[in-house]
């Protein structure tokens, strides 16, 4: 592999060749930032290491970034996002300071500049110059150390045009995150590029109709994806050291907005200090999650009760539980939802015991479709499965059709315990029952009771009988071993005490499962699977979860 000085010159020979260096040479003098924001969150040393040996790492996918087609396209999607975006930036200014890192930095924003600098094409996609604005003024002297003049202007005067591009396109982004995005990206430039002051109350008004749109009243995104939550932390966590080093102050609204945002993502988060699995999202990385949280700028409890963004928390002595208690998201917020009203995630300290399978998040990935689609389907997540059938129609082609519209919720504690009672109709349709789960956690920490209950409701009728199962995936590591009178199981762990389970109401199995770790890496794990059959009159299922020490 050629030395990174022989990249950057090859880089530079290049652009000095190409008819965008000409024509920005002899336009106007080349702008400057005035002021760089300090990025707070820490990158991933391990992941900046990479890049200094050649690759860029994303889930199970990898590129090599020494070629000079690295931006002609051809990557998988998420990869090649993760590419344009330039957030990798902050991955490599964890492992080199700026003379090891601005040889890779300028070598692969030169050939961003030739690959797409000359006319808009797909990467210059409102959410793309967002997340590019975002981080390449953030990670200036590592973008702008080189000492050729030409290079410097070619790319800022392309950040002032993409500045000047995303104002009038923003609003064609997706709702949601992206939109999200590419308004923080109108907001940034307005505050750090010469001359963007103009555009700085245009975007804030942007970003504020965007996160109206985007996020519930709770602070969580309507598309209900911890991954997603994550990124809208980071986005408007980043933007705030804009507001910083700009010496300005970040509108209240949206202030309040970002912290609202932070605590729905702590009300997702398990023990371990990595998320809950949900809407197609993996816990992600703990020291990741840890990082951002550290370095968002903003502080928040843990959101407990979100009727919006639908995840209900519990928590005693290190004892965590988060339960879904809404619909799946809105089709058009999402292509990952999924259907898994009423499951829930619990751990116990550092260690997670019931889990849901997950799926790739925003990761590039080796799981095949069919997989991907079977992660999103109710037998995917700890919760009562009727007749194999999904609590909400998953169709052939993705999207969701009818199933859960209403769910009623009702929480109460007391000196003993923590109560909380959900219910959906999602298989009021097809089978003219409601699906009711409750749920009991004691103060101590030590003992998860539920009981899971089906009543009729409706003109529709079983006509004989239905098969349920009450699934309970365990986490990898977990051992279940089932008792002698085939109603229970030990689980035992490295990394918590044993906890006993016990079930009435119907017969325990112990079957294969997987789980989809903050990598996108399937993982052969267990699950519990209480099963029977159920009539029209209804029927009822008990279970505990009851740490022995």
């Amino acid at each position: 592999m050629t030395s990174d000085k022989a990249v950057e010159r090859d880089v530079v020979r290049k652009l000095a060749r190409g008819s965008l260096l000409s024509r920005l040479k002899n336009a106007r003098q080349p702008l400057k930032l005035v002021a760089v924001p300090r990025d707070h969150v820490q990158g991933d040393r391990k992941h900046g290491d990479t890049l200094l040996a050649g690759r860029l790492v994303l889930g199970s996918r990898a590129a090599e970034i020494t070629g000079d087609n690295l931006f002609m396209g051809g990557l998988d999607p998420a990869l090649g996002d993760y590419l344009e975006g330039f957030s990798w930036l902050r991955d490599l200014a964890a492992a080199a300071g700026r003379e090891k890192g601005s040889p890779i930095a300028e070598a692969m924003a030169g050939r961003w500049l030739i690959a797409h600098g000359a006319r808009p094409d797909d990467a210059w996609a409102p959410h793309l110059w967002g997340e590019r604005l975002l981080f390449w003024s953030a990670y200036a002297p590592y973008l702008l150390s080189s000492s050729d003049s030409g290079y410097r202007s070619a790319l800022l005067n392309t950040m002032a045009r993409g500045a000047r591009h995303l104002a009038s396109h923003a609003d064609k982004a997706p709702a949601g995150l992206k939109r999200v995005t590419a308004w923080c990206g109108v907001v940034a430039s307005g505050l750090v590029i010469q001359g963007g002051v103009p555009r700085l109350a245009r975007g804030e008004a942007g970003l504020a109709r965007a996160l109206t749109s985007a996020q519930y009243d709770d602070g969580g995104l309507i598309s209900r994806s911890p991954c997603e939550q994550a990124l809208l932390v980071d986005r408007l966590g980043l933007l705030r050291a804009f507001y910083a080093a700009a010496k300005q102050t970040m509108p209240d609204g949206i202030e309040t907005a970002s912290a609202a945002a932070l605590a729905a993502l702590h009300g997702i988060t398990m023990g371990d200090g990595a998320m809950s699995s949900w809407q197609g999202s993996n816990p992600g990385v703990a020291v990741r999650l840890t990082a951002l949280i550290d370095g968002c700028g903003l502080r928040a409890r843990p959101l407990r009760q979100a009727r919006g963004w639908g995840y209900q928390r519990m928590s005693a002595l290190g004892t965590i539980v988060v339960l879904d208690a809404a619909p799946p998201p809105p089709q058009k917020m999402t292509a990952d939802a999924s259907a898994s009203t009423l499951a829930f995630e619990l751990s116990d300290g550092g260690q997670r015991l019931v889990v849901n399978c997950g799926g790739p998040g925003n990761l590039s990935t080796d799981l095949s479709p069919e997989l991907v689609q079977g992660l999103r389907t109710t037998a995917a997540f700890s919760t009562l499965v009727l007749d194999d059938t999904n609590s909400t129609n998953i169709n052939a082609d993705g999207t969701l059709g009818r199933g859960v519209d209403d769910v009623t919720i009702e929480r109460s504690e007391d000196n003993d315990a923590s109560r909380l009672e959900a219910s959906h109709d999602g298989y009021v349709r097809s089978f003219g029952m409601i699906h009711k789960r409750s749920l009991m956690l004691g103060n101590d920490g030590k003992e998860l009771r539920g009981l899971d209950q089906l009543t009729a409701k409706g003109r529709k009728k079983i006509r004989d009988s239905a098969h349920y199962a009450v699934r309970f995936h365990l986490a990898p590591g977990i051992e279940a071993i089932a008792t002698a009178d085939g109603m229970g199981a030990i689980l035992r762990s490295k990394g918590a005490p044993p906890w006993n389970f016990r079930c009435r109401g119907g017969q325990l199995t112990i079957e294969e499962s997987l789980w989809i770790d903050g990598h996108g890496r399937p993982r052969q794990s267990s699950q519990l699977a209480v099963v029977g059959e159920v009539s029209a009159l209804g029927g009822e299922i008990g279970w505990q979860f009851r740490r022995t020490n």
